[in-house]
């Protein structure tokens, strides 16, 4: 295995890097305020969790946590959040979905309570970093091999890593996946030239430079802006906690952050989509596409898949009434829908 250190490159700050280091201070957020609002998150939580840090190279680490980990019969399932998530998000979740097998999930490097390094601006680099930092967290996690399951950007990095390491994965789980189709060649030529304009111009920047850049008035754009996410939860929390969690998580250091947006080309498509790649995957490893019946993401490329992968198992869900964070939205059915894809394994 590649040394991640010696990827994850330790540039000198560019001439835009003083305002990087700035704009944390400038917006009221810390690490220990992100933590206090994932604790709050995980309160819901009635099972016993453990949380902790997982080592990888480079003195980089993993903020983890765990719930059944002592169950050693089952297969463990592995939860891998999307762009701008962290474990805090699957709250809903991991109560059920941890009744008969150990359930895993950690902030992806660059993202939550992790380490925050900074990243290849290569596309094909920042994703072997990706993937090696996941393969690293595996065999320090003391896991032979799992169900591993990606939402959004999670779902591309959970399929980049079982192409790398198809042994590892018991069964693939993409949940509403980020940049599996390619862009289509006209793609470019159909926007608006004001459209293409724009773009031109905030390409250097991260896709949540603008939050950074609200400072004090961060925590209320959120709620503003994405009033859903607190309606999300509603059924368990009444307080501000939802967007409070969202504001904290995205408003540190930018750095896996800064890794994605170096992975997309104009108008938010992969420059390395999965869907050719998944087609020469290995025809053994069963994959199962989740999708909401609501989402505004293209639900096409789960038909895709199957069409391509002929002589493999590839399963089709979509969760009624349920949107892109679909795990929110109807966690009942989404559970369900896991727990079926667990249960299949034994």
């Amino acid at each position: 295995m590649a040394d991640t250190a010696a990827i994850i490159e330790r540039r000198p700050w560019n001439s835009i890097g003083w305002m990087i280091s700035w704009l944390p201070s400038w917006c009221p957020t810390s690490p220990n305020q992100l933590r206090t609002a994932e604790e709050k998150m995980l309160e819901y939580i009635t099972g016993d969790v453990s949380k902790q840090y997982v080592p990888i190279s480079g003195g980089n680490m993993l903020w983890t946590i765990t719930l059944n980990g002592s169950v050693k019969d089952k297969t463990p399932l592995v939860l891998l959040h999307g762009f701008g998530g962290g474990v805090g998000l699957w709250a809903l979740n991991l109560d059920t979905l941890a009744q008969q097998r150990p359930v895993y999930a950690f902030d992806l490097l660059g993202f939550g309570q992790s380490s925050r390094p900074q990243f290849s601006s290569d596309a094909l680099e920042a994703e072997f970093q990706f993937v090696d930092c996941i393969e690293q967290w595996r065999v320090n996690a003391g896991l032979e091999d799992m169900i591993l399951l990606g939402h959004n950007f999670g779902g591309y990095l959970a399929a980049a890593y079982s192409l790398k390491f198809p042994t590892r994965v018991k069964h693939l789980v993409l949940v509403e996946p980020w940049g599996i189709p390619e862009r289509p060649e006209d793609q470019g030529q159909a926007e608006p030239v004001w459209i293409r304009a724009l773009g031109a111009l905030l390409s250097p920047f991260n896709p949540l430079a603008g939050l950074r850049l609200a400072g004090p008035l961060g925590p209320t754009l959120v709620s503003t802006l994405r009033p859903d996410f607190k309606k999300k939860y509603s059924s368990v929390f009444s307080d501000n906690r939802v967007t409070d969690y969202i504001y904290h998580l995205n408003v540190q250091t930018p750095s896996g952050e800064t890794a994605f947006r170096n992975m997309t080309i104009p108008y938010g498509w992969a420059k390395r989509p999965l869907l050719r790649r998944l087609a020469l995957h290995q025809a053994g490893t069963p994959i199962t596409v989740i999708y909401g019946s609501r989402s505004s993401i293209d639900g096409n490329s789960g038909s895709a898949i199957k069409e391509m992968r002929p002589n493999s198992h590839v399963e089709i869900i979509a969760v009624r009434g349920a949107g892109h964070y679909m795990f929110a939205d109807q966690p009942e059915d989404f559970n369900r829908s896991v727990l079926q894809v667990c249960d299949a394994l034994g």
